[in-house]
C-alpha cells in the first residue's frame, strides 16, 4: 500500500489518535492541533512528534507546513514560510542557513545553531525533543553489545553494515523505517551505539548509552549540521564524530563511543518539558479532544 496515499495516511492517524488515546494527559483537557513533521515515508525520527507529544495533552494531526499551526521534531524549519506564526517545538534546521521566523513562537529549537540562524530568543528551551524518551520509557533489559544504526540512506552501506558480523560482539542493526516506540527499545537495549541517524544518537543519548556518529556515502542533505546543533546542547564542548574507514574493527568504533553528560541531558529535558507544558495554550484556537477529531480529520482546521 503506497504510503503517501490518501487511505493510507486516514489509517495511520487513525491509528495514532487510538494510541493517543491511552495517554493520560489527553483526557486531562488535551488538545488537538493541525501540525507538521516529515511524513514522506516510513522514519523512526519523524514518528516522534505523533508519538511525545500524547504524552503532554497534544494530539497532533498531520498537515502540511502552511496549513499546521505547530512544527514538531525534525529538520523540518526551511518548509516553514517566511510569514508563518504558529508554534516550533523542538525543531531543527537542515541546512544550516539563516531562515529567518519573525512571526513565529519558538518555545523550543533543537540546538544553539538553529536558534541563531532563525532569530530565536537566547533564553528559549533547546534540545531534540527525541531525548525525552528516557522519561517516558523506562529503559530496555540489554539484549545486544552493540546497535548499528544507519540512516534510511545507508541501509544498503555493506562495510558499515558488515561489522555486525563481527565475532565476540552480539550486534544489532536497527532499522529505522519502523515505528518510534520499536526502534527505541531496539537502541536502548544495547550496551553502546555506533550510528550514521542523528535520532539514533538522541536516543542513546536518552538512556545514558555510549554512542559515537559517523558519515558515509551518500551524504546526508545538510551535512553534519544537524548532528552540531544537536550536541551544542548535550556535548557543548568536544563531538562524538569518528570518521569512518572500512578498515576500522567494531572495537576501534566501540572504543569511540562517549556518553553525554547526564547534567546537560537533564538540564534539555527539564526545558523540553517546560515549554511543552506552554503548548495547549500556546497554539491559536486548538480543538478539544476528543470532540474535535472528527473537524481535524477532514482537514478544516
Amino acid at each position: 500500500m503506497n504510503y503517501s496515499g490518501p487511505l493510507t495516511r486516514r489509517l495511520r492517524q487513525l491509528r495514532r489518535i487510538a494510541t493517543a488515546s491511552t495517554r493520560p494527559a489527553m483526557w486531562r483537557g488535551g488538545v488537538v492541533v493541525p501540525a507538521h513533521w516529515w511524513d514522506g515515508h516510513p522514519n523512526f525520527g519523524d514518528d516522534l512528534t505523533p508519538w511525545l507529544l500524547p504524552n503532554y495533552g497534544v494530539l497532533p494531526i498531520h498537515r502540511v507546513a502552511s496549513r499546521a499551526r505547530l512544527a514538531g521534531v525534525g529538520s523540518i524549519l526551511e518548509f516553514l514560510p517566511a510569514d508563518w506564526d504558529g508554534v516550533v517545538w523542538g525543531s531543527g534546521l537542515m541546512l544550516g542557513e539563516p531562515h529567518a521566523l519573525p512571526h513565529a513562537r519558538v518555545l523550543a529549537v533543537r540546538g544553539h545553531l538553529t536558534r541563531e540562524l532563525v532569530g530565536a530568543p537566547d533564553d528559549v528551551a533547546l534540545g531534540d525533543p527525541g531525548i525525552l524518551v528516557g522519561r517516558l520509557r523506562p529503559r530496555p533489559v540489554r539484549r545486544w553489545d552493540v546497535a548499528l544504526v544507519p540512516h534510511g540512506h545507508h541501509r544498503s552501506h555493506m562495510p558499515f553494515l558488515a561489522l555486525a558480523e563481527t565475532a565476540g560482539y552480539r550486534v544489532r542493526v536497527v532499522n529505522v523505517h519502523q515505528r518510534a516506540e520499536r526502534v527505541v527499545r531496539e537502541i536502548g537495549a544495547s550496551g553502546a551505539v555506533i550510528t550514521t541517524s542523528l535520532h539514533g544518537l538522541v536516543t542513546a543519548d536518552a538512556y545514558g548509552i555510549p554512542a559515537v556518529w559517523t558519515t558515509l556515502e551518500p551524504p546526508l542533505g545538510g551535512g553534519p549540521f544537524k548532528f552540531h546543533d544537536y550536541e551544542s546542547v548535550v556535548t557543548p564542548s568536544a563531538t562524538r564524530f569518528v570518521r569512518f574507514d572500512p578498515e576500522m574493527s567494531l572495537a576501534d568504533l566501540v572504543a569511540s563511543t562517549a556518553t553525554s553528560p547526564r547534567e546537560t541531558v537533564d538540564a534539555a529535558c527539564d526545558a523540553l518539558e517546560a515549554s511543552a507544558a506552554q503548548l495547549p495554550d500556546a497554539v491559536r484556537a486548538p480543538g478539544r479532544f476528543p470532540r474535535d477529531v472528527p473537524r481535524m480529520l477532514v482537514g478544516r482546521a
